[in-house]
């Protein structure tokens, strides 16, 4: 069965980095109320869900999407990232014992000056597209084409977005999902753009597997343009992990 990492939330979330620090603060037990209805919707796509626990020392452990990067082309191979934001670096090797413990993944890794978040990185058909973002650089980039032998493009951000995947994700091999007006036209080559408005940027980013797709709650024209595209929705409320600047796609790995 296709599985699906995550990561319990911890006590010390309300300290995770966020571009603007929230107001209210982020409610811890909301936020694990809420974690734990994502997982749940992922076990109705199909998915059989490995929880890796919470660590107080790493307060934006639950995005544990940044940690790697799986490519099922790959041959069981998977890229440890070397998350951009320093206070992110410990999170890695939990996650990368999983990957090699209960996922039987071959796991490689990066070294600095290399940096790369997983919420950088979408793959539509043989093109990685990496977001030039703070977090993820050009050595990141070049060491994720090296390990999967892939052709990497590297995607211009508008002024402050975290992430590629705070505007976009891929619903298949030619179809990705992304806020209108984010990206210049081209951007994702012959890829067909399934746009959604900026006052629904929450629902450019979907976790889509067999033909299924987790959209962000409060997201309803989204939502009906997911459906249009041939997907069945899950809707899943993630405002208050949202507060930390996370998107559906970071809280979980799949594989």
């Amino acid at each position: 069965m296709p599985l699906a990492i995550v990561r319990a939330v911890p006590d010390t979330l309300p300290r995770a980095l966020s571009h603007i620090p929230p107001d209210p603060p982020i409610d811890v037990e909301r936020a694990r109320a809420q974690h734990t209805a994502y997982v749940e919707a992922l076990v109705a796509m199909g998915l059989e869900v490995i929880a890796i626990p919470a660590d107080d020392a790493y307060p934006d452990c639950p995005f544990v999407e940044d940690t790697a990067v799986v490519d099922g082309r790959a041959g069981g191979i998977v890229l440890v990232t070397r998350p951009g934001a320093p206070s992110r670096r410990g999170e890695i090797p939990a996650v990368a014992q999983v990957l090699v413990e209960q996922a039987g993944l071959r796991v490689l890794g990066m070294e600095a000056p290399a940096t790369l978040d997983g919420g950088d990185v979408l793959r539509l058909g043989d093109v990685f597209y990496v977001g030039a973002s703070a977090r993820s650089n050009a050595e990141g980039a070049a060491r994720l084409a090296e390990v999967f032998g892939a052709r990497v493009v590297r995607v211009a951000l508008p002024p402050g977005a975290l992430h590629l995947k705070a505007l976009s994700s891929g619903l298949s091999d030619d179809t990705v999902l992304a806020v209108e007006g984010a990206f210049a036209p081209g951007t994702f080559g012959d890829a067909r753009v399934v746009a959604v408005p900026a006052s629904e940027t929450a629902g450019s980013n979907a976790v889509v597997h067999g033909g299924a797709a987790l959209v962000a709650a409060g997201c309803p024209i989204a939502r009906e343009r997911i459906e249009a595209a041939g997907f069945r929705t899950l809707v899943v409320d993630t405002s208050e992990l949202r507060k930390a600047d996370s998107a559906l796609t970071c809280l979980s790995i799949l594989v």
